[in-house]
């Protein structure tokens, strides 16, 4: 058999396969009931365990072989093209490998974990209604939320200069946090934690990124260079990536929730602290007056941490300062009125919800 004829055929089982996949993620209850309930709690265990016997984040060193891999070939290609060393046969053959390639990372990616893009909603699955909120009913939320920041921060004050958590801290906190949950729902289920340090913090703090999840080795990786009471609320918003929960908003549900339920107090403060953000945010762009009235109610310890963290992204990432910029000093409030009147964000309505059902999370 011919390199092209293996070529093709390979494709074409390739491109099956994908399609299938892609029929498959079509069924929202199918993904939920045979995927990401069934098989994928064994694919996340495994990669967990193999990824737990090395000291540092292998999914960075496998993202870095695998860009390497690619430049590589470009370079190749170029070369191959200056040097006029193509054949004619090759104008199929490369666009079929770099098709195959393709394809391969497609299925790769679906089958260790982005079938879960697809999956049942976690709000439906933990019982949270979806009931969207009016200016009043979010100021109310906004009240709520600042001033049970101001008591876990004065909590949190009350301990005294404590040491950091460290990396294996924050994996056995954050794991004992899930674990209490998963008493409630077993969405919340954990086994074989792996939580890790980025390798190149310097560089993940200029993309203006907190943490985030590598599919292909299963680990919740963390900027560790982070302000220490963001830590804690991150940890568990990676965590629950692992877990499956896909979309953003959905996974600072589960890590809200997790964390506000943690037995460590720094732990109660990160979450409330980080929701307390989103929700600034939107009553900013609906009520600029409400916004001028809680963010006086905030204490000196709260604004004195909002004051730290835009810093920490000043200094690595001006983006993201300016989004903190804008969340908390009322920048929001003289801008994009218009469209901002009717934005939603899904964590809000499912902690108005959460809140409105009378879930009292914090104890």
């Amino acid at each position: 058999m011919t390199i092209l004829k293996k070529l093709f055929v390979k494709f074409t089982i390739l491109f099956g396969l994908a399609i299938l996949i892609y029929i498959f993620g079509s069924f929202p209850n199918l993904v939920e009931t045979y995927y990401s309930t069934v098989i994928y709690p064994f694919i996340s265990v495994a990669l967990r365990f193999f990824s737990s016997l090395f000291p540092f984040a292998i999914g960075d060193v496998v993202y870095g072989v695998l860009i390497a891999f690619i430049l590589h070939h470009i370079v190749r290609f170029f070369q191959k093209l200056r040097r006029k060393q193509f054949k004619k046969s090759d104008r199929v053959i490369i666009p079929l490998k770099v098709f195959n390639f393709l394809l391969i990372l497609y299925i790769a990616f679906k089958l260790v974990w982005g079938l879960n893009y697809t999956r049942v909603s976690v709000s439906k699955t933990l019982g949270i209604g979806d009931e969207k909120y009016n200016v009043k009913e979010l100021v109310l939320l906004g009240n709520y939320l600042i001033n049970q920041t101001n008591i876990l921060k004065a909590k949190v004050d009350s301990l005294g200069k404590t040491a950091p958590l460290s990396i294996k801290d924050l994996q056995k906190e954050s794991a004992g946090a899930y674990q209490f949950m998963a008493k409630k729902n077993e969405v919340f289920k954990y086994p074989q934690p792996c939580l890790k340090k980025v390798l190149f913090p310097w560089a993940v703090s200029k993309a203006g990124i907190e943490g985030y999840y590598a599919p292909l080795t299963g680990e919740a990786n963390l900027n560790y260079n982070l302000p220490e009471f963001v830590k804690p609320y991150v940890s568990c918003h990676e965590i629950a990536h692992q877990l499956g929960i896909a979309y953003e908003d959905e996974a600072n549900l589960l890590g809200y929730l997790a964390a506000i339920n943690s037995k460590d107090v720094r732990y109660k403060y990160s979450a409330n602290y980080e929701m307390l953000r989103y929700v600034l945010i939107e009553i900013a762009l609906k009520s600029p007056e409400d916004y001028n009235a809680l963010h006086d109610k905030l204490s000196a310890g709260v604004l004195a941490d909002f004051k730290t963290e835009k810093e920490f992204w000043a200094k690595y990432n001006g983006a993201m300062f300016g989004y903190l910029d804008a969340a908390f000093d009322g920048f929001l409030k003289a801008n994009n009125q218009a469209k901002g009147i009717d934005s939603y964000q899904d964590i809000v309505i499912w902690l108005w919800n959460i809140h409105k059902g009378g879930l009292h999370v914090v104890s």
